[in-house]
C-alpha cells in the first residue's frame, strides 16, 4: 500500500470510529486529514482533498477549533488561514474527553439531580429515586474518572489502569 492509499484508509477509518463515538463523520474526516498532514492545510486544501463543500469544511474546522483539536497555523506570505491538528494523541484524548464530559456527562448529572427531588412517599417513588440515585452515582464516578484522566500524566494513567487489570 502506498502512502496516499494508507492516508485515505486512515481518514475513512477515523471517520467510521468518530461516527461510532457520536462525532460527526465529516468532522472526523477533517480531523484525520489534519492529523496525517505534515504541513498546515487551508480550507481549500481540506475541501479538495475530502471533496466537501466550503460550508461543510468551514463548519467542521470551526467545531474542531472549538474542541481545541485544531489550531490556526500562520503561513508566512499567505493571506489564507491554515490549520494544523494537535498531534499529541494523549492530549487529543484528553481534549475529546473534556468536551464529551461537558456535552454529555454534566447535563445528565444536572438532570438526574433535578429528577431526584420527587416529593411523593410511595414505594414506586422510592424505587424511582433509588434507580435515579444509582444512575447518578455511576455517572458521578464516570465524571470523576474523566477528571482524573484529564489531569493525569499519560504514564501514570496507563500504569494505574494496567494495575487494575492485573
Amino acid at each position: 500500500m502506498n502512502l496516499s492509499e494508507a492516508k485515505a484508509q486512515f481518514i475513512q477509518t477515523w471517520a467510521r470510529l468518530g461516527s461510532e463515538w457520536g462525532i460527526n463523520r465529516t468532522m472526523a474526516q477533517v480531523h484525520a486529514l489534519l492529523l496525517v498532514s505534515e504541513n498546515p492545510l487551508s480550507t481549500e486544501d481540506v475541501m479538495e482533498q475530502l471533496s466537501i463543500s466550503r460550508g461543510n469544511a468551514n463548519m467542521n474546522i470551526r467545531e474542531l477549533l472549538n474542541w481545541n483539536l485544531v489550531y490556526k497555523a500562520p503561513v508566512p506570505g499567505e493571506r489564507k488561514e491554515f490549520f494544523r491538528a494537535e498531534k499529541d494523541i494523549w492530549e487529543v484524548a484528553k481534549r475529546i474527553a473534556r468536551e464529551r464530559k461537558k456535552r454529555e456527562i454534566e447535563p445528565v448529572l444536572h438532570e438526574l439531580d433535578r429528577l431526584r427531588k420527587v416529593e411523593e412517599d410511595t414505594p414506586e417513588a422510592k424505587n424511582f429515586i433509588k434507580t435515579v440515585n444509582d444512575i447518578h452515582g455511576f455517572a458521578s464516578k464516570l465524571d470523576r474518572s474523566v477528571e482524573t484522566m484529564m489531569k493525569a500524566d499519560e504514564t501514570w494513567f496507563f500504569g494505574t489502569l494496567f494495575k487494575l487489570f492485573k
